[in-house]
């Protein structure tokens, strides 16, 4: 709710159940939309009802709202100003000792790595390799530039689009260095500086960071408990006006969510009113692990205003470090032109690799479903027993859970986690405006004997938090 203001009945609706909570109701309220602010169901710059409104929405005194307000004042969660209202912050805090992300500065040896939401390499990489190398010599007289892909890697991805149901033309392909890259050379092509680019809270952070880094403003719409706020994104849409939006709505990075075909068209509708540019990562589309069918593509819903990034660094391997932008063709102009300002195209080798393992697909990615299931029955398993508190909703597909704790200390557990041996990103690093301390992202990607063993050390971790002084902590730390 980023610059809006908040209506005291949307309000009522988030804060549930807070009177149920012993002690002062002042306090109550307050540690309630304390919550609800550290986790980015109400981001920052939101502005609140006023005492009065919220007062008769709740139907409680003038002094429970004025003295809960007044205590998110002194915390650091509210600021108010003379004409302006009460406006939701958050506090300095000082960053955890991993920093905002797993860099490359940090020694994973020796630690349970919970930082990267990506497998190891599918089993035949390495026959595909070879067999490419066959093919490599003809490339060699060439200069091996192909700033749009190698013809028959892009006849391979715009069949399976046509197998999807959404006709797809290979000059509609353009190959790019992974989903990142395709997301940036997108932005490039269609944003200008200053320009507002809509994404979800929580997102993937790293294709949020390529979006500023664009020049362009973040304008992030809170996903609810069940997935997408469809009426949330529409009033986002009207009041921003947003030039492009990216989102993922094939097992969203973090939260696993699958967005039904009725959501997807509805929301193609409202990007069309506004003339904006749907940018619709699908790198986890085919990580689908109980056996159900994925909705068609968004693109299906506007086949001539949506642009999709695909990759197979989730599917297959990420260090093939190959994706694509699928384009409508009236745009694949603008976006090489402004691929061009930004690479030549990608490595020759690793597209003929990618093209041989697609012609594999239909026996890799079962197995490769097989096992992140496995996977993530046995972490959600170590976790229900160890951590019973933390409350997640098992997805089904992607590569990761979203934890929920009952207290918002997520990057504080970063730091007694990694004395422990277990490296986490806090929940904050997954919103573009802060907040969501009180989840992790945890992903299912070890094995399911080291996820189980990384869970007892981070509910050790977690206990030793809970437990309050430092020296107490100390106590509990392993050597």
């Amino acid at each position: 709710m980023t610059g809006q203001h908040l209506p005291a009945s949307t309000l009522n609706g988030l804060l549930g159940t807070w009177s149920d909570t012993a002690g002062p109701a002042y306090r109550a309220l307050a540690d309630r939309l304390r919550l609800l602010i550290a986790d980015g169901r109400i981001m920052p710059g939101a502005r609140l009802p006023s005492e009065r409104e919220l007062t008769d929405a709740l139907g409680v005194s003038r002094t429970t709202v004025a003295s809960a307000y007044r205590e998110l004042r002194d915390r650091g969660y509210l600021t108010s100003r003379r004409g302006s209202g009460s406006v939701t912050s958050l506090p300095s805090k000082v960053e955890p000792e991993l920093g905002r992300h797993h860099a490359p500065g940090i020694d994973t040896d020796g630690l349970y790595d919970f930082t990267c939401a990506a497998s190891p390499a599918v089993p035949g990489i390495s026959t595909a390799v070879a067999e490419a190398m066959e093919d490599l010599p003809r490339h060699l007289a060439t200069p091996g530039y192909h700033p749009q892909g190698l013809p028959q890697l892009r006849e391979q991805i715009a069949a399976s689009y046509e197998a999807r149901g959404l006709p797809t033309s290979p000059d509609q392909i353009i190959v790019t260095a992974g989903a990142l890259a395709a997301t940036s050379i997108a932005i490039r092509a269609m944003t200008q500086i200053g320009d507002r680019v809509l994404t979800e809270s929580p997102t993937h952070p790293n294709s949020v960071d390529a979006i500023r880094r664009s020049g362009c403003r973040v304008v992030a719409a809170p996903m609810s408990p069940n997935g997408w706020d469809l009426p949330l994104l529409e009033a986002t849409i009207r009041q921003s006006a947003p030039r492009a939006a990216w989102l993922v709505v094939d097992f969203q990075n973090p939260t696993g969510w699958l967005m039904s075909a009725a959501d997807r068209q509805r929301l193609a509708i409202a990007f069309a009113r506004s003339r904006t540019t749907a940018i619709i990562d699908e790198t986890l589309f085919e990580l689908s692990l109980d056996g159900q069918e994925t909705p068609p593509p968004f693109a299906l819903f506007d086949p001539s205003g949506v642009i999709t990034v695909g990759s197979v660094s989730k599917s297959f391997w990420g260090g093939l470090r190959i994706g694509w932008l699928r384009v409508p063709e009236t745009l694949v102009a603008r976006i090489l032109d402004a691929r061009a300002s930004m690479d030549l195209g990608a490595p020759v080798l690793e597209q003929l690799v990618v093209s041989r393992l697609l012609l594999s697909r239909s026996e890799i990615l079962p197995e490769r479903r097989a096992d992140l299931a496995v996977r993530r029955d046995a972490l959600a398993s170590a976790l229900r027993t160890a951590l019973p508190s933390w409350r997640f909703e098992l997805p089904g597909g992607g590569l990761s859970l979203w934890c929920e704790l009952p207290e918002p200390v997520g990057s504080s557990l970063v730091g007694v986690a990694q004395r422990n041996g277990v490296l986490v990103v806090a929940g904050s690093r997954f919103s573009p405006d802060g907040g969501l301390e009180s989840f992790l992202r945890l992903p299912y990607t070890l094995d399911p004997d080291t996820l189980r063993d990384a869970v007892q050390r981070l509910a050790l971790s977690y206990g030793a938090l809970a437990a309050g002084p430092p020296a107490r902590r100390t106590a509990a730390m392993i050597a």
